[in-house]
């Protein structure tokens, strides 16, 4: 496939940015997305030009670094995927495919396609552990939890913290990533006693980092390649209302 990229360049934090286009030819259908980003790489590298800056690790999906936004959306056309797992065989001979970082005040530009998410983890070093000593691993029926519960707190746990729920909130909320984090701690027995003090301080945490409010427009959940539900910002909601109750 040949096709036209259009990537956002920004030099530096300061810099102001632009779009600059670039042409990649003889792509194969079944490259990565990021696979296709290294040869464009190469190229620019024996041409003697800066390559672009992006994010990566794993390329297996979990680790939530490879965040850019593609075609105006997080992560690309495919649902439930990560860039790193987006294959080239969904695009088109000849496409016109822009890339830009994610766009969000709490989430500034370092370069290029990075951006510094460090305020995802002032949300979690504000609440998002437990205190009870847990030792070894217990026996799986020494502590008893509801199906139910075990299986939301599962699904909430696999929030990777992209921040793809961020990019694609036109509030700039990153509301999804906090109430997963929360979710899959307050549903277990061990995160009880830190439940109240956990939600009021993770969600100050989210509003001093600079996020938007939430006002459950549903483009976080629509981008989240994990599939993390709404309904889990509708505990946070929960908790924090009583857990501010009980404090005032």
């Amino acid at each position: 496939m040949n096709l036209t990229l259009r990537i956002w360049r920004q030099r530096s934090p300061q810099d102001k940015g632009r779009m600059v286009t670039y042409q990649v030819s003889d792509v194969s259908p079944d490259m990565s997305f990021l696979e296709m980003l290294d040869v464009l790489n190469e190229r620019l590298i024996l041409e003697g030009e800066e390559p672009v800056a992006f994010d990566h690790d794993c390329r297996e999906g979990i680790c939530g670094m490879c965040s850019m936004v593609i075609n105006g959306r997080p992560h690309g056309p495919q649902k439930l995927t990560t860039t790193c797992q987006l294959h080239m065989r969904h695009f088109k001979d000849g496409d016109t495919i822009d890339i830009e970082p994610w766009r969000a005040r709490a989430f500034p530009v370092i370069k290029d396609l990075v951006v510094n998410r460090s305020a995802f983890d002032k949300i979690i070093q504000a609440g998002g552990y437990i205190s009870a000593p847990t030792g070894s691993a217990p026996d799986a029926h020494s502590t008893p939890v509801p199906k139910p519960d075990a299986d939301a707190a599962f699904e909430a746990a696999e929030c990777i913290a992209c921040g793809a729920c961020v990019a694609a909130c036109p509030n700039g909320s990153g509301m999804l990533f906090t109430a997963a984090k929360i979710t899959h701690l307050g549903l277990l027995p061990q995160g009880q006693p830190e439940r109240e003090t956990r939600v009021l301080d993770m969600v100050a945490a989210h509003d001093d980092a600079g996020f938007g409010g939430c006002t459950n427009i549903g483009e976080c959940t629509a981008s989240c390649p994990k599939g993390i539900p709404l309904t889990t910002i509708g505990r946070l909601n929960g908790d924090f209302i009583k857990a501010a109750r009980k404090r005032s």
